[in-house]
């Protein structure tokens, strides 16, 4: 996903600034960090509060397994609902959300 497209899908929360991280590229609004696009894939930032919400509309966390010990990793990132990709307004509503997780986790 290209930096375009990325600042196109956040423009409802506001302007975006796009980092490498993780091998793949970090998101932040003002200085939050709200998402990852990692493996071509955009996911959002959720906690224990937003969470559910995600969960509730479909979308997959980001999971991983550990390469120490092999134990199965979740992260705080989530897929989008698909119909959000297409909906400027939907897609606020997520990246809001993510704004709000971000900013309940100090980081």
């Amino acid at each position: 996903m290209d930096n375009e497209r990325i600042a196109e899908l956040f423009e409802g929360l506001g302007p975006v600034s796009i980092r490498k991280l993780f091998g793949g590229k970090g998101i932040y609004f003002d200085g939050v960090i709200v998402a990852i696009v990692l493996r071509g894939e955009l996911l959002l930032k959720a906690d224990a509060e937003s969470a559910p919400e995600f969960e509730a509309a479909g979308c997959r966390q980001w999971t991983y397994t550990g390469s120490r010990h092999g134990k199965l990793v979740s992260m705080p990132y989530w897929s989008i609902p698909d119909s959000a990709f297409d909906d400027p307004d939907e897609i606020a509503v997520w990246a809001r959300r993510a704004y709000e997780a971000g900013l309940r986790a100090g980081k």
